[in-house]
């Protein structure tokens, strides 16, 4: 089996990864990018030597358009795409997805994701979890991990696991950043979600933001201990009575300030925001505490 890291240059390198399987048989996608960098992944993918036509079977973990976006192209010309129950329906009627992302993105949309077009429920395919997903040699277990949204999955293949957002932004070795925006975040299913991936006792795990990680239980402990780091942080001003504008100049600096400790480059800087603008954080955060934790004070 051979894993291509196929960079989508999301404005810049290193931002979004999509995974390209090779495996003698059928080769198979791990996630798509948005329609925006869909140009860049056909290029790579023919300089690998398959055109688009040849990718039969594609994985998305989860529906954001960072993740799927691009999934219609290889719809249309005739793959299945396979996503959690959850997102099955959005992607087949995107209209409240894309109304969603419109109102965090405004006038960005087009520019950032592109186009967004329905799929076909004949080409979608509707992973359970714990469902195999057979390939040529290669075998595709689904693993349900809620936590950054309530459609996830990750892909294990051996002793490797894709695992989109919920092991985090890891870009070149730096800190390891929890992507918290809204609306789904849910802590206590996330950190499950963290005790079920160190329980596969992985060689690997794969982030689509941005590559390979092989200190797994290092990079695992890290994303927990800065994920309740940031819950209580956003927790603690909500209790003062801070609002939403109040909060977001400060933890944006909070970020800011954990990567200029780690000497992060302001190359790299920037591939961190692109991948989990730090604004963003906040509603998501606060949105949990108004939804699961201050309604039960």
């Amino acid at each position: 089996m051979k894993i291509n890291i196929i960079d989508l240059n999301f404005f810049t390198p290193n931002v979004i990864a999509s995974y390209l399987i090779e495996n003698g048989g059928e080769p198979v996608l791990i996630e798509t990018g948005p329609d925006s960098t869909f140009p860049r992944l056909e290029r790579a993918l023919n300089e690998l030597g398959y055109p688009i036509q040849e990718i039969k079977k594609v994985l998305v973990t989860h529906i954001h358009l960072d993740h799927s976006g691009a999934a219609w192209h290889f719809a249309k010309s005739g793959a299945t795409i396979y996503v959690h129950p959850f997102g099955a329906r959005h992607l087949a009627d995107p209209i409240r997805l894309v109304e969603s992302a419109r109102l965090i993105y405004k006038d960005e949309m087009q520019t950032l994701w592109g186009n967004i077009e329905p799929i076909s429920k004949e080409r979608i395919h509707a992973v359970e979890d714990g469902e195999t997903i057979n390939t040529g040699s290669v075998k595709i277990r689904a693993l349900e991990t809620l936590g950054h949204a309530s459609h996830h999955h990750s892909y294990v293949i051996d002793n490797i696991v894709f695992t989109g957002d919920v092991t985090g932004i890891c870009i070149e070795g730096g800190p390891v950043l929890p992507p918290t925006p809204p609306p789904d975040i849910n802590v206590e299913l996330w950190q499950k979600s963290i005790r079920k991936i160190l329980d596969l006792n992985p060689e690997a795990v794969y982030p689509t933001h941005f590559g390979k990680s092989n200190n797994v239980k290092d990079h695992l402990k890290e994303l927990e201990e800065r994920l309740l780091q940031c819950t209580e942080w956003i927790g603690e001003r909500l209790k003062e009575g801070k609002g939403e504008d109040e909060i977001v100049p400060d933890f944006v600096k909070m970020f800011e300030e954990i990567l200029a400790q780690a000497k992060v480059s302001p190359e790299l800087v920037k591939a961190y925001e692109l991948a989990d603008p730090f604004w963003m954080n906040v509603p998501g955060l606060v949105r949990y505490w108004k939804k699961f934790r201050l309604s039960e004070q």
